[in-house]
């Protein structure tokens, strides 16, 4: 087991080596939307890159869900079969969100030794979150 300060210098040299990696600006939270945001997530038990849909407005998190969810075809066609779509998905803060992702399990962020095929995971994940977003944002957020 890690102590709390070993585990999140840890969690640091991750995104650390990542960045000298793959030294590229990524679009994250860039979409312009201000409800939506690109991610990567990593922690004891997987690693995720996903869409999410964030807000207090119901009303709103359906009406972007439900976008994704009509492009459901494309998204497994252009970004992987294994696409999952959450409307409902619990973060680990307890908060309810809207998550769009993909997932490599088996992998902790504990373990240097996965660090190399996470790192891999992403930068092939998000670039291809980024080019869906470029190519079918005006109908999302239409």
């Amino acid at each position: 087991m890690f102590s709390k300060e070993e585990s999140k210098q840890i969690r640091q040299d991750f995104w650390i080596f990542f960045g000298k990696r793959y030294p590229r600006k990524w679009l994250l939270y860039d979409t312009k939307v201000k409800e939506i945001n690109l991610k990567f997530s990593f922690d004891n038990q997987k690693a995720q890159v996903s869409f999410d849909i964030e807000t207090h407005d119901e009303l709103i998190r359906e009406y972007y869900f439900e976008k994704f969810e009509s492009l459901k075809n494309l998204l497994k066609a252009e970004i992987s079969e294994d696409v999952s779509l959450k409307q409902n998905y619990l973060r680990s803060s307890g908060k309810i969100i809207s998550r769009i992702y993909v997932e490599k399990t088996g992998v902790n962020i504990h373990n240097k030794t996965h660090w190399p095929e996470v790192f891999d995971f992403f930068n092939e994940h998000m670039q291809k979150f980024e080019l869906f977003w470029y190519e079918y944002q005006d109908f999302i957020t239409a």
